[in-house]
């Protein structure tokens, strides 16, 4: 075993603390909408969704759109505390 990353393997890149605040705006915006569509494109195609109000996690566009399907009609809004 090494601990060595094998030749051409692409590590995941930092991102600024503004980059994911912004990134957490713009899905925060699509709840506001009120469209799972909306929500749900706003997930990569091999995403996997850990649901807060469901125990099935989401591994596909269709899954992901099914779940705020029903968690819309909760009108949620995200809030950043700190």
């Amino acid at each position: 075993h090494s601990s060595v990353m094998p030749e051409g393997i692409t590590l995941g890149q930092p991102i600024t603390e503004q980059e994911v605040k912004n990134l957490f705006f713009l899905w925060n915006d699509a709840l506001a909408t009120g469209d799972s569509d909306c929500v749900a494109k706003r997930y990569s195609k091999d995403a996997v969704l850990l649901p807060t109000v469901s125990d099935t996690p989401r591994t596909d566009y269709a899954l992901i759109k099914d779940y705020f399907d029903a968690f819309l009609l909760k009108q949620p809004q995200g809030e950043i505390l700190e």
